[in-house]
């Protein structure tokens, strides 16, 4: 009878297993996010004309009391999608999280708060260069860098006229997509009645009223203050003056911006 009991409580403790419990795994097939797809949907992908890729910039920084640090990797994960939706013929990289933030020894800038993650400017460029190559590697014929934070912008750029004078006879073209961001935002909420000052131009009303649309859980409501420069917060700005509904029209115009420009690119580019 021992055979007979011990190979029952097995088959009890597998059927109470963690993986066994799990509901069944759902295709991802339709999704834009290449971390999302197996390596033979993205195959078939490309070869059914999905040729354009996005790779997203964020950063890993501080933004005052009253926000997580993780703020641009979620927002430009949010809208690179959104982008590539609206193209149509494009997927989504993983998130570069680790950007130049400032000196670490001493700390200069963000690095002066904790949490916040910094490598250097040729770092981030070699990454971004690399992640274009393997992609050019697969297939992909146009490679957008979205930034979603002012450090990433300059690195783009390089990387970007380096890369397509080296392959300007190919088919293959980068593209840094400057619409994107600061963006219109800021002058837009000014041009609601919000002053410049309250407005401010990091962790203030822009990025704050964003998350207010998409994800408040990653704001501390009971934080938000006005920030200056240099007053140990972190933050220049009012987020008190932030509304969910200012964060729906600015990611509306950074999406249709980035979209515009990208389909512009892939034409002008190859003149």
């Amino acid at each position: 009878m021992r055979p007979v009991i011990l190979s029952t409580f097995v088959a009890l403790a597998l059927s109470a297993s963690p993986a066994s419990t799990q509901a069944p795994s759902v295709p991802h097939s339709d999704s834009v996010f290449l971390e999302e797809l197996t390596w033979t949907e993205v195959r078939d992908a490309i070869a059914g004309g999905t040729t354009t890729v996005i790779i997203p910039t964020g950063g890993t920084e501080q933004n005052g009391p009253h926000m997580a640090l993780g703020k641009h990797n979620y927002l430009v994960k949010y809208k690179a999608g959104e982008i590539a939706e609206r193209l149509g013929d494009a997927l989504v990289a993983p998130v570069v999280a680790y950007v130049p933030e400032g000196e670490i020894d001493p700390p200069t800038s963000h690095m002066r708060f904790a949490g916040t993650i910094s490598i250097p400017q040729e770092v981030f460029s070699n990454v971004l260069e690399y992640a274009a190559r393997s992609l050019r590697q697969h297939g992909f014929v146009d490679i957008a860098f979205v930034g979603d934070s002012g450090g990433n912008q300059e690195g783009q750029r390089l990387v970007a006229e380096a890369l397509n004078q080296e392959w300007a006879a190919t088919t293959a073209r980068v593209h840094h997509i400057a619409a994107y961001y600061p963006g219109r935002g800021d002058e837009w909420v000014i041009s609601q009645g919000v002053s410049a000052t309250d407005v401010g131009s990091h962790a203030g009303t822009h990025d704050t009223s964003s998350l207010m649309y998409l994800n408040p859980s990653m704001l501390r409501f009971d934080r938000m203050g006005p920030g200056q420069a240099d007053d140990g917060q972190g933050h220049t700005g009012n987020p008190a003056r932030s509304t969910a509904l200012f964060g729906k029209s600015i990611l509306e115009m950074q999406v249709d911006d980035a979209v515009n420009e990208i389909r512009a690119l892939r034409e002008s580019s190859r003149r």
